[in-house]
């Protein structure tokens, strides 16, 4: 066998390798199917720890099931990073997030436009519904704007 035979034989191995640990992709043979998939495993609870630490607020809103919950959903999704890993999950489970959770889906979707299949782009403008309020992006600047706030200041003015 030649060099550049033995170069992509050898690619094409590795490639199905990170495949079966990444994507959920069969385990390729001469590999113990077992410690593939414990590293497999092992790469979605570090992807969940990234996307806790980009987005705390979804991540808190599961407690101490947040890495099981966000592994069963991400095996077979190849990553996208952090913040898109985490935007995707949020909108997947949109209906069944908490006040802050919900909070930081719209700070982000108020600043960011995503169609899921392309990078997210930032936003000039945009309105999105928060609990309790709306979140406003304008001109590179967020505020966030709560009824309770509205409330409190216009019984002041009284």
């Amino acid at each position: 066998m030649n060099r550049e035979a033995w170069d992509a034989e050898l690619a094409a191995r590795q490639e199905a390798l990170v495949r079966a640990m990444t994507a959920d992709g069969p385990v390729p043979d001469g590999f113990d199917a077992g410690a593939v998939r414990a590293a497999a495993r092992g790469i979605l609870l570090k992807r969940a720890g990234e996307v806790a630490r980009a987005w705390p607020a979804l991540a808190g809103s599961y407690g101490t099931s947040w890495k099981a919950v966000f592994a069963g959903w991400a095996a077979g999704r190849p990553t996208r990073g952090s913040f898109r890993d985490g935007w995707d999950f949020a909108r997947a489970h949109r209906h069944d997030l908490t006040a802050d959770a919900a909070t930081e889906l719209a700070l982000a979707e108020v600043r960011w436009a995503h169609a899921g299949d392309s990078p997210p782009r930032p936003r000039k403008a945009a309105v999105r519904r928060v609990p309790g309020g709306a979140a406003v992006h304008v001109g590179g600047r967020t505020r966030v704007f709560r009824r309770d706030r509205w409330r409190r200041s216009a019984d002041r003015a009284r």
